[in-house]
């Protein structure tokens, strides 16, 4: 019989930088690398924690003087559409999905590449070249899935390298939900609220799987970006150390406080992490 000790992994802080979703604040993350035999355990452990994986990183917002971002999942069992969901549905419901293994394509790329001219000019991803985006997509080293939507005959002149590519989701598949790590879509098809139907998708996917949960990576109270996610009833929010219903978005206002912020130190003592002794045997 041999034993080993529960995972210990070292989590580091970024530098502060500006922050994308709250105008004049600035952004620092809590971050630990995602490795070795047991790097599916610690992805699920911190996801339920407000942790989001990033290639072989995961993270999580540990601002300074603002706790803004939270962590979102719904709750597949209890979803249900709005009327405007509903209609994004409809709206997409020529769309073909597969579901194929973590691994970038020139057609992914050119899409993804005038979804983020379009949208994300000046994101953080917006000088990402093609290796990158491979990285992106193939640094994984937990169970991860490229969700593919193709439209048949879908032409657009301004992307022919794309052909029928419409929309991509890299997903993680956690033991308890889907993670949508990052998604993208054509532009020229937002009047089809190609975003919100990626979700309504993935909800679907996880009631089949039996998977409870669809996480949704940060809302932000506030961040035009962000707003839409609040849309989706059955959503819960990682707050307090506990996840809750949303209840009222407007009631998260106060989250911008600096003291609402505690010391990185205490952050880090109030991770759970999994142990991953092995059993006798």
């Amino acid at each position: 019989m041999r034993h080993t000790l529960p995972i210990a992994p070292q989590f580091y802080v970024t530098a502060p930088q500006p922050c994308p979703y709250l105008k004049g604040r600035m952004e620092r993350k809590l971050f630990t690398a995602l490795q070795g035999e047991h790097a599916e355990q610690l992805n699920d452990a911190l996801s339920k924690q407000g942790f989001r994986r990033s290639q072989n990183v995961l993270y999580r917002p540990s601002c300074a003087d603002c706790n803004a971002c939270l962590s979102a999942r719904i709750r597949v069992a209890d979803f249900q559409p709005s009327r405007s969901q509903r209609r994004a549905m409809r709206k997409n419901s020529s769309l073909e999905r597969n579901a194929t293994s973590p691994w970038a394509t020139e057609a992914q790329y050119a899409l993804f590449r005038r979804y983020l001219d379009s949208r994300h000019a000046d994101g953080g991803m917006a000088d990402m070249d093609i290796f990158e985006f491979a990285a992106m997509v193939e640094e994984t080293p937990v169970r991860s899935r490229l969700v593919e939507y193709r439209e048949p005959g879908l032409d657009v002149p301004e992307n022919p390298e794309a052909g029928d590519l419409a929309a991509v989701c890299l997903t993680d598949v956690l033991d308890d939900g889907l993670s949508m790590v990052y998604s993208f879509y054509e532009p020229n098809l937002a009047h089809r609220s190609l975003g919100t139907y990626l979700i309504l998708d993935h909800i679907e996917i996880a009631r089949s799987a039996g998977l409870p949960y669809v996480y949704l990576g940060y809302w932000v109270p506030g961040s035009p970006k962000m707003g839409y996610k609040a849309g989706f009833n059955a959503l819960e929010i990682y707050k307090g150390g506990a996840w809750q219903p949303i209840g009222d978005p407007e009631e998260h206002s106060s989250e911008t406080h600096p003291l609402s912020v505690d010391p990185i130190a205490e952050q880090v003592a109030r991770i759970h992490l999994p142990d991953t002794r092995p059993t006798r045997g």
